[in-house]
């Protein structure tokens, strides 16, 4: 069993040691335009269907790392994407309102 919630420092050294990887913010579009995590996709948790088709597009052995504002949307996209059958879904524990790395805008 792996540990979905990841500290910042855990959540990033695992995508440094990912040779492929998705960077998925669920946070809203006006969210995600007032500044978000380098190389990051956006996909509107609120928006379900939307999301849903999306992520069935996705790879389901590809390691998918998930933040939002606080981790709490994110933490609930983990589990949809495990209860579809992804294996590496990682949630950023306090999301991008913890977050100290490089913010793009």
């Amino acid at each position: 069993m792996y540990k979905m919630n990841l500290s910042e420092v855990n959540w990033t050294n695992s995508i440094k040691n990912s040779k492929k990887c998705i960077i998925l913010d669920v946070r809203t579009p006006t969210e995600f335009e007032e500044g978000h995590i380098e190389k990051s996709i956006n996909l509107d948790f609120y928006n379900a269907q939307i999301f849903l088709d999306a992520i069935m597009k996705f790879d389901k052995e590809c390691p998918i790392f998930v933040y939002c504002r606080s981790g709490s949307r994110s933490f609930q996209a983990c589990e949809i994407l495990k209860q579809m059958g992804f294996s590496k879904a990682f949630n950023l524990e306090g999301g991008i309102e913890e977050w100290n790395g490089n913010i793009v805008y």
